[in-house]
């Protein structure tokens, strides 16, 4: 565990954001607490990645109003919401809006510190999917105009013989573009050569 593993409480009861940010920091996470969620957006920390901890119900905006705004913004943040029994559908709303998992309060140190693992497990997948988008973009940028269009055409799934009709070159050029792009984007074969440009366009 690292500092890096940084998780935000926002909640408007200073009792249990003080218990909370005592327990991650015992557990070896960063923490920062926040009364509101007004407060929260004003800084850095809807940009940042790690883990967010929200309480359904507060004063001004919600914490599924929140959830909203984050996703509005492309926030990286893992989210977990906190509910009071009366609140469960709100949370299996949240749930649905892309929070981790939901807590109901009271809830166990256990049980809090599992849903926050299991937040950062999802902020570490999120990230190699960028990663690996970002890879694929760079080598794309490596391409010729030529050798993107009949990348595209490729992933389109012309034949070769389509890929040269269309754009008016011989279909052993086209074998050489292609045989170029396989080797720029460094792919194995075309199914692996598809699922990388997938990873940009979807």
């Amino acid at each position: 565990m690292t500092q890096e593993q940084k998780v935000f409480v926002v909640d408007d009861d200073l009792a249990i954001r003080d218990s909370l940010t005592a327990l991650l920091q015992a557990s070896g996470y960063a923490a920062a607490a926040y009364e509101s969620a007004d407060a929260f957006l004003a800084g850095e920390a809807p940009r940042a990645a790690g883990c967010l901890i929200v309480d359904v119900r507060m004063p001004g905006k919600n914490g599924l109003e929140l959830q909203k705004e984050l996703v509005g913004l492309g926030s990286p943040l893992a989210v977990i919401v906190m509910t009071g029994h009366a609140d469960i559908p709100i949370a299996v709303q949240a749930m649905k809006a892309g929070a981790v998992d939901f807590l109901e309060k009271p809830c166990e140190e256990s049980a809090l510190l599992e849903s926050v693992s299991r937040a950062f497990e999802r902020v570490a997948t999120a990230s190699r999917h960028i990663d690996a988008a970002h890879a694929v973009t760079a080598r794309m940028q490596t391409l010729t105009d030529r050798e993107r269009q009949v990348l595209d055409l490729i992933v389109a799934g012309r034949a070769n013989k389509v890929i040269a009709y269309e754009l008016d070159i011989s279909p052993r050029t086209v074998e050489i573009h292609r045989s170029r792009v396989m080797e720029k984007m460094g792919a194995r074969n075309l199914a692996d050569l598809v699922r990388m440009v997938l990873t940009v366009v979807t």
